[in-house]
């Protein structure tokens, strides 16, 4: 049996543990970003089957023979933490590599690709705001990009267009799961004629939606820099203007992943306007966020949500509980609103005046 000194220096080691584990996770995403620029995940997709690391340093013809084994570790650590799977091959002497439903995603051409969006989340501009973080809490400035850069995000995307690109290629690719989710979800886009997609970017959300109901007739809303050389189709259509502003009617506001960019009194402004241009009789707004709820989730799903709180706490946004939207619902004017957890991250909120 331990005694009290010898329990004391477990659970400082495991402390360390942990610390270690928080400091090095950083390489994760890093190591993410490697297996992106290489194209491992196209790689092995293109072979078809299981491919041997011999095979595959046959196709990294940018590798020197001579790194050969940093390739094998980097295989290790991604298949460890899920990205990858190795399997003991009875028929060939090497191991092989397949996918996983998480590197399925990082196949380029693919229904599902959201490989821009790992180009964006690792993006250096991004993360190397991150250093600044003591200095940002510490002092005045609303925002850490700000503070680091000493513009706001939204200055920044406006004078770097590789930037912008990066970013908007990026949420661009994240909706494209949204077609897999909203299945099951038909009947809250029922008995509705027209909805407004607002910040809709360049549209990707509500083709996907019109492709999947498509008696809907989309306007995508945005600011006039983002939906200037945008061009429509039969059932979606651009229309430029300030959501602070005013909303074009409609039976129904969609806001995808909007509002988790704002402040409690930013949203109620927000809502205020979608509750202004939508009907009484059918009207409601359609929401798409995270919900977090850490003494019911697992662990992964409230972890990256917590995370991604941090991220838009620094642009002055945040992640928000069950109470914390009905709040905002409340202050806006609205009655109702009902809850459809969606598989993954995210739930759908439909609120009504």
């Amino acid at each position: 049996m331990a005694s009290m000194n010898d329990q004391s220096a477990i659970e400082l080691l495991n402390g360390e543990a942990i610390l270690h584990s928080q400091l090095f996770s950083f390489i994760r995403p890093m190591c993410l970003k490697w297996a992106v620029e290489l194209g491992i995940a196209d790689i092995i997709h293109n072979h078809a089957k299981p491919i041997t690391f011999p095979e595959l340093m046959l196709v990294l013809v940018q590798v020197p023979p001579t790194k050969a084994s940093l390739v094998k570790r980097f295989m290790r650590f991604l298949a460890y933490n899920g990205i990858f799977a190795i399997h003991e091959s009875q028929e060939e002497q090497h191991e092989t590599y397949s996918l996983t439903p998480a590197s399925k995603l990082l196949v380029k051409g693919s229904d599902h690709c959201l490989t821009p969006f790992v180009v964006w989340a690792t993006d250096p501009v991004r993360m190397n705001n991150y250093h600044h973080l003591g200095n940002w809490v510490c002092g005045e400035v609303p925002t850490l990009y700000e503070t680091s850069l000493g513009i706001s995000i939204r200055e920044y995307l406006d004078k770097n267009p590789e930037y912008m690109s990066t970013f908007n290629e990026g949420m661009a690719s994240d909706c494209k799961l949204l077609q897999l989710t909203l299945k099951d979800c038909s009947c809250v886009f029922e008995g509705l004629d027209t909805i407004v997609d607002v910040g809709g970017g360049n549209g990707t959300t509500a083709k996907i939606i019109s492709e999947l109901f498509r008696k809907l007739k989309f306007v995508v809303f945005d600011l006039p820099q983002v939906v200037a050389n945008l061009s429509g189709s039969n059932n979606v259509s651009y229309v430029a203007g300030d959501m602070f502003v005013s909303i074009p009617q409609a039976d129904a506001v969609l806001l995808k992943r909007i509002l988790h960019d704002w402040t409690d009194e930013n949203c109620i402004k927000i809502l205020k306007k979608c509750k202004n241009s939508i009907s009484s009789r059918k009207g409601k707004v359609i929401i798409i966020e995270a919900i977090i709820n850490e003494k019911q989730e697992d662990k992964v799903l409230t972890e990256t949500k917590l995370s991604v709180d941090i991220m838009m706490m620094t642009i002055n946004g945040k992640e928000r509980t069950e109470k914390e939207w009905k709040e905002l619902f409340v202050a806006a004017g609205f009655k109702h609103y009902k809850i459809f957890p969606l598989h993954g991250l995210r739930s759908l909120i439909e609120v009504y005046p």
